[in-house]
C-alpha cells in the first residue's frame, strides 16, 4: 500500500479495488467502533450509491463488532423521475447492499416522488438535526461528489439538498457502469446533498477505484481547487481520506521518482 497527501487529503493507493474496500470497509469500522465506546450515545453516517463502492459495502457489513442499532443512516442523492422501488433508484441500492444488511437504528431515504420543494426541505431538515460523523462516498468521472456535477457545484451553496440537472458526462457515467442501457434512459434531474452538507461531516471516506477514474482522481490531486473539478474541495477537509487503486492511480506512482502528481 502507498501513501501520500494532497494538502490535507490523505489517500491510500492499493493494488485492486477488492483490497481498497476491504481497507476502507476495515478502517471504517474502527473509527465507527471508537466514536461509539468513546460515550457517544448514537452515529449518523451518510452514504453514497455506486458501483464503485460495491467492494466496500461488502465488507462493511461482514465487519464485526459494530453496534449499528447505534447508527443512523442517510443516502446522498436520488433520481427525479424514476418511480418508487425503481431497481436502478440509489434507496433501492443501498437497500440491496447495506440498509436490509444490518440493523440501523434509522434509515432515512430521498423521496424524489414527493413534492421535490418540499422533500429538500424534509430532508435537509432530518441532516441538520443532529451533527454528520462519517461521510463514505466516491468521486464521479467528472469529478462530481455526490451529484454536485461541475456546472451546479457550489462550495458556499446555502442550502443542504437541492434538485439539479444532471450533466451529459454524469448521465454517461450512469450508462458506463450498467445501470442503465442506454443514456435516453438515464433521468435529467435528481436531489443531492450539496457541498457545504457533504464537508459537514467530521470524517469522510472516499473510495474510488478502477480505470475510468484515474483522471478524475488525478484532477482531485492537481488541479486548483474549484467548482471546475468539485471533488478538490476534499482537499480542504480536515479528516478525509481517499481510497485507490493502481487502475485508478497512475501506475508512475510506483516508479521509484517519486509522485506524479506532485503530492507529499
Amino acid at each position: 500500500m502507498l501513501s501520500a497527501s494532497a494538502d490535507r487529503l490523505k489517500v491510500q493507493v492499493y493494488a485492486d479495488r477488492r483490497s481498497l474496500g476491504e481497507a476502507a470497509a476495515s478502517q471504517a469500522a474502527a473509527v465507527m467502533k471508537e466514536l461509539l465506546a468513546g460515550g457517544r450515545e448514537e452515529l449518523v453516517m451518510v452514504f453514497a450509491a455506486a458501483p464503485s463502492q460495491n467492494e466496500f459495502l461488502e465488507a462493511l457489513v461482514r465487519e464485526e463488532g459494530i453496534d449499528w442499532t447505534r447508527i443512523t443512516a442517510f443516502h446522498m442523492d436520488e433520481y427525479i423521475g424514476l418511480p418508487a422501488g425503481a431497481p436502478q433508484s440509489f434507496g433501492s441500492f443501498l437497500t440491496e447492499r447495506l440498509f436490509s444488511k444490518v440493523p440501523f437504528a434509522a434509515v432515512h431515504r430521498i423521496d424524489s416522488t414527493n413534492d421535490i420543494g418540499a422533500e429538500c426541505a424534509r430532508y435537509e431538515a432530518l441532516l441538520r438535526a443532529k451533527p454528520i460523523d462519517i461521510v463514505c462516498l466516491g468521486i464521479g468521472e467528472n469529478g462530481h461528489i455526490a451529484f454536485n456535477d461541475p456546472p451546479v457545484a457550489d462550495f458556499h451553496d446555502p442550502v443542504w439538498v437541492k434538485p439539479v440537472e444532471l450533466d451529459d458526462a454524469c448521465r454517461r457515467q450512469q450508462v458506463n457502469d450498467g445501470c442503465f442501457p442506454a443514456l435516453q434512459d438515464v433521468p435529467t434531474h435528481a436531489l443531492t446533498l450539496t457541498i457545504p452538507a457533504l464537508m459537514s461531516g467530521k470524517q469522510l471516506f472516499c473510495m474510488v477505484p478502477g480505470r475510468a477514474k484515474r483522471e478524475a482522481v488525478r484532477r482531485t490531486l492537481r488541479d486548483p481547487v474549484s467548482p471546475a473539478c468539485p471533488a478538490t474541495i476534499l482537499r480542504r477537509h480536515p479528516s478525509c481520506r481517499l481510497y485507490v487503486d493502481t487502475d485508478s492511480y497512475s501506475e508512475e506512482a510506483h516508479d521509484g521518482r517519486g509522485d506524479p502528481y506532485g503530492v507529499r
